[in-house]
């Protein structure tokens, strides 16, 4: 082996998913890791980073992201991977939303080239029925994950598509998410063999509890999310996901449901599991269903599907702990406090809130330090789990030779308060304001390019983040 290097780090205690935790030096050169080393005596390189027997993760990947909505792309993808870069996310997975032909996402693509600090992917929400057409143009371009919204029709067909690049007009549009554009994703997916992925709720019995309950009563002001989640049931969760498997039956799709929040959603899906086990299904849960219930009562938690009731986290933890939730995903939204408050009007606060910087502390003080879940099952769940689901393992999402150098270090014994300022993203809000953290991220390793230490992102490295193809195995 050629005895330089680019970067060392050493006294590392690397985390190798599905295979253990080893103390090791990392040599990193153009990008890549180019060994793991037990002594590097006579290795010299440019960089040498002590990580003092700290914990190294492979970079978290978060395959649910909402970006471009509210602020325009070449903005939204300096603040919002700024964000990535502050919590230990290296490779971000964004959720775009277009009207009309998705020929037009190469403007969306050409704006996000010099604008990220960490890498991206993209997911595409199919939501005309026009659009089914496109998705083999979209595979071509490294885009094969499709997005259904079945909780998208009766009177509750309203959805703000992504910004065109530089605009900053909110974009509203309609959406009815009918059973014959179900089958069309459904059937395209399968044949691209594509990720499909799924929100599901049932749009015509959500509609129905929200126009009676606002026939009674206009102004809610207490007890806010115990009712948002009564009027959004989790049998909504349920029957949607009855209707979506009888389809896919007929066509055998790769199906991942997103952020799966209730035990009875969970329940379903885990049944199908078992009955057609040469299906492919996964499950992604979010930090907040971990953490929130409808007890938090703020307009702040206000989400779709709903934070649920306090009994639902214990279960979702045990599902993480046993491997029957696959990913843990934000759903980030990167609105401001000011749009969520919607003047006091609950009816016309947008659903959604950032999350991506508090992921992997949440995660790691949660999870790891209250002994919920390991940190071998966490470098599963948060990096190695998505990139295989998306076709990215062993590129990202591990700790080898020949992977890139994707690499986060935490400090298990760190404690910090929440509080927005240190998040770095356009949201000026979060609902982990005040809590008090012990694991962080201290340094974020981005192919090899040192993008965050110590809590400071590194905004001369705005435009080192590389659009990666999907490409499901």
């Amino acid at each position: 082996m050629n005895n330089t290097c680019d970067i060392i780090i050493k006294n590392v205690n690397a985390v190798i998913p599905f295979n253990g935790i080893i103390n090791t030096n990392i040599l990193i050169e153009n990008g890549k890791i180019k060994a793991l080393e037990k002594t590097i005596e006579k290795v010299s390189a440019d960089r040498i980073i002590n990580a003092d027997n700290k914990y190294v993760l492979p970079g978290v990947i978060d395959p649910h992201v909402h970006y471009g909505v509210y602020t325009p792309i070449d903005n939204a993808a300096i603040t919002e991977s700024s964000s990535a870069a502050t919590g230990g996310v290296t490779t971000i997975i964004r959720m775009i939303r277009l009207e009309g032909s998705y020929r037009k996402i190469v403007k969306h693509l050409e704006a996000s080239k010099n604008t990220h600090i960490t890498d991206y992917a993209v997911h595409a929400s199919i939501l005309e029925p026009q659009q089914t057409s496109d998705m083999s143009y979209l595979k071509s371009i490294g885009i094969n994950s499709f997005k259904i919204y079945m909780n998208l029709g009766s009177h509750l067909n309203r959805i703000l598509a992504d910004l065109d690049p530089g605009s900053t007009s909110l974009n509203e549009m309609e959406v009815n998410m009918t059973n014959y554009l179900l089958t069309e994703i459904i059937k395209n997916g399968a044949s691209l063999n594509s990720v499909v992925l799924v929100h599901a709720e049932d749009h015509e019995l959500c509609s129905k509890n929200i126009e009676e309950i606002r026939k009674k009563n206009e102004h809610v002001d207490s007890k806010i999310l115990e009712l948002w989640s009564s009027l959004r049931p989790e049998v909504s969760e349920v029957k949607s996901i009855r209707k979506i498997m009888n389809i896919a039956l007929n066509y055998k799709p790769n199906l991942y449901f997103v952020h799966i929040g209730s035990s009875e959603a969970l329940d379903e899906i885990l049944k199908y599991k078992r009955l057609y086990q040469d299906l492919r299904i996964w499950i992604e849960t979010c930090p907040h269903y971990l953490t929130h219930s409808t007890d938090f009562d703020d307009i702040k938690g206000k989400v779709v599907p709903p934070l649920r009731p306090k009994d639902n986290i214990e279960k979702l933890w045990r599902a993480l702990r046993t491997g029957f939730v696959d990913t843990i995903g934000t759903d980030h939204v990167a609105n401001d406090l000011k749009l969520k408050k919607a003047e006091g009007n609950f009816w016309n606060a947008p659903s959604g809130f950032s999350g991506l910087a508090t992921m992997l502390p949440v995660m790691l003080s949660e999870g790891v330090n209250k002994e919920k879940i390991d940190l071998l099952k966490l470098s599963e769940i948060c990096s190695a789990n998505v990139s295989r689901i998306f076709g990215l393992f062993p590129k990202k999402g591990t700790i080898m030779k020949g992977s890139d150098a994707d690499l986060t270090i935490v400090d298990m014994a760190k404690e910090q308060t929440v509080t927005p300022d240190i998040l770095n993203s356009h949201s000026d809000y979060t609902i982990y304001d005040g809590w008090k953290l012990k694991g962080w991220p201290v340094m974020t390793i981005v192919r090899g390019k040192v993008v965050m230490e110590d809590g400071k992102v590194d905004q001369a490295n705005i435009g080192h983040g590389n659009f990666v193809q999907i490409s499901p195995n």
